[in-house]
């Protein structure tokens, strides 16, 4: 993801990154296919039905799950509401400025949306209290604390860890009105979308890159897997093009990569499985 205020990239740096590459080596000693480390804390938001904090190298992210009552969208009686905010704090970096979440912001929300809603994260035919009536909306908020690149990933890694560890209080109707019960609903999860970002630096591609990559890339590629592998949702950023060539290639390495993303997921939360 490209924030439109951010460092610029002196001529000198970028021919120190595109040389280290040619080299098989990124300037922060990474191979090129390397992920920073990763740290995944869920339960970090006392009042929250869910939440996590994600630090991916420098870049720090938050996620908290809310569950409301709401009205079914129209053409989704039988379905609850996921929907997904995200905003990057003036704190995140000294070129951010406060305000109201900016185009950038929103297209992180929907690119973490469309993971979990395109894998089918969530079961949200089991978040109706009352089809056609009455339903649960699940509400993720990001926020963005600390910002070195690939938010996306980062972001997509909170609100899943988030996610997976939620739970709320079950309502019922009774007589006409709906009633708050004592009983506690786990988050319907039927699945668990991961998300992978790549770089294309002139001959290189790089695994999730930091802000000083995505500011000398030609393109990226954000893809978002299921369980099983399969290709949910892709995003391109970006100025610059990407051959089909890079893009098999690129598909090729998320698909063999997924999986230890997942794991280190699941392991955050406690060995969480689908459905559990």
């Amino acid at each position: 993801m490209m924030i439109k205020k951010g460092p610029i990239i002196s001529n000198l740096r970028r021919e120190q990154i595109l040389k280290s590459l040619s080299e098989g080596k990124r300037v922060d000693g990474r191979d090129l296919l390397a992920q920073r480390p990763l740290k995944i804390e869920p339960g970090i938001i006392e009042k929250a039905e869910g939440s996590a904090s994600v630090k991916l190298g420098d870049t720090h992210v938050i996620a908290g799950v809310k569950i409301g009552i709401g009205s079914p969208f129209p053409d989704t009686p039988n379905e609850g509401i996921l929907i997904v905010n995200a905003e990057v704090l003036p704190t995140a970096s000294e070129f951010q400025e406060p305000g109201p979440p900016d185009e950038d912001a929103i297209e992180l929300a929907r690119v973490v949306d469309r993971g979990i809603r395109e894998s089918r994260m969530i079961d949200l035919s089991k978040l109706v209290i009352e089809p056609g009536k009455h339903v649960y909306t699940v509400f993720v908020d990001i926020s963005v604390l600390g910002m070195d690149g690939n938010l996306f990933d980062a972001s997509s890694y909170a609100a899943v860890a988030a996610l997976l560890t939620a739970s709320f209080n079950v309502y019922r109707v009774d007589g006409g009105s709906l009633v708050k019960t004592e009983e506690r609903m786990a988050m319907p999860i039927a699945d668990v979308a991961v998300s992978l970002t790549f770089a294309k630096i002139g001959n290189s591609i790089v695994f999730d890159p930091t802000w000083e990559e995505e500011g000398v890339m030609d393109a990226s590629l954000t893809m978002a897997f299921d369980s099983g592998g399969r290709l949910c949702a892709i995003q391109k950023g970006g100025s610059g093009g990407l051959k089909i060539d890079d893009v098999f290639r690129m598909v090729d390495l998320g698909r063999e990569m997924y999986l230890d993303i997942k794991k280190k997921i699941e392991e955050a939360v406690g060995n969480a499985k689908p459905g559990s």
